[in-house]
């Protein structure tokens, strides 16, 4: 027979020292998270994925392809971390930076710097391991260059804009090397692309937040000259030059005209909010740049991966 009393567990309430510490644990991996800059890796992972898919010949090989994606991530966001452990004091001067985790104390110096190692190490050995030797020289010569001449060329000259645009446009080579192994004219089209559009994006954030830069003493507008006339130049031509690289994929047979049309929409676009940021020289404009940018690089890949899927 069965007892009529059934016995019970009483789970005692959390104790206010145990919230705090899981508080703390939340917090803690959302800084280590944000050290990783994951809006900016959503991009470098979309142009890796571009260039891999483009490259693939033959049923496709998922497992290939997302060591490909992790290992690309994981040293993007290696050199992310490394970059604000660099820059820590600068980010402390400025508006929108300051309250990052290490400007702000909430993680160390070392804790950053470890971690930004370790994403680096692990990311490298990954796409050497498990994808190709390429890649991996691919990605970490992307880590040295960023961190070793974009980043302290930014206190020196305002040309830092363009020794950035070359490891900035890497990904989809990192994606072409893994499936293919080598690079060759489709791949170089690809880094054209996303060199060139990196100008306008990059220079209309220099715009809207030229005075936190300047305040803490970062050179990425051209000096001596507040009318933003240089600037305006170099968006208005980078625009224009990414128009036609951007068809060059269908003008050389590597996709079809479901691409062609979407790339001159989307190149069109971006260079009338270029155009507009030229000539009026606004935060407004440069948002509305920044934001035309902001769309335009995963739309243009989206279509490379449907044009391809349709042929």
């Amino acid at each position: 027979m069965g007892s009529s009393l059934e016995s019970t567990v009483v789970v005692p309430p959390a104790t206010p020292l145990a919230q705090d510490r899981l508080v703390g644990w939340r917090s803690k991996v959302a800084d280590y998270w944000s050290l990783t800059k994951p809006e900016v890796n959503s991009l470098v992972v979309a142009s890796t994925l571009a260039g891999f898919y483009l490259a693939w010949r033959g049923p496709m090989n998922y497992t290939l392809m997302i060591h490909t994606l992790l290992g690309t991530l994981l040293v993007a966001s290696g050199t992310a971390t490394l970059n604000q452990w660099v820059e820590r004091e600068f980010d402390a001067r400025m508006r929108r930076t300051a309250n990052r985790p290490l400007p702000a104390g909430r993680l160390s110096s070392s804790e950053a710097l470890w971690f930004g190692i370790g994403l680096s190490v692990a990311g490298g050995l990954e796409l050497a391991l498990a994808v190709n030797i390429l890649a991996s020289f691919l990605a970490l010569l992307t880590l040295a260059s960023y961190l070793l001449l974009y980043t302290p060329l930014k206190r020196k000259t305002s040309y830092c804009t363009l020794v950035g645009a070359f490891p900035g446009a890497m990904p989809p080579l990192i994606g072409w090397a893994a499936a293919r192994g080598n690079l060759n004219l489709e791949a170089w089209i690809l880094y054209a692309l996303l060199f060139f559009w990196q100008f306008p994006h990059f220079l209309s954030i220099a715009w809207m937040y030229r005075e936190d830069y300047e305040r803490a003493g970062l050179l990425m507008l051209p000096p001596n000259d507040p009318q933003g006339r240089l600037a305006a130049r170099q968006i208005l031509a980078t625009s224009i030059a990414l128009l036609p690289v951007s068809l060059l994929p269908t003008l050389l047979g590597q996709l079809g005209m479901t691409y062609f049309f979407g790339a001159l929409a989307l190149g069109l676009a971006i260079l009338y909010y270029g155009a507009s940021t030229a000539m009026v020289r606004s935060k407004v404009m440069a948002r509305r740049l920044l934001l035309a940018s902001v769309f335009y690089l995963p739309l243009v890949f989206g279509l490379m991966i449907l044009d391809k899927f349709l042929m």
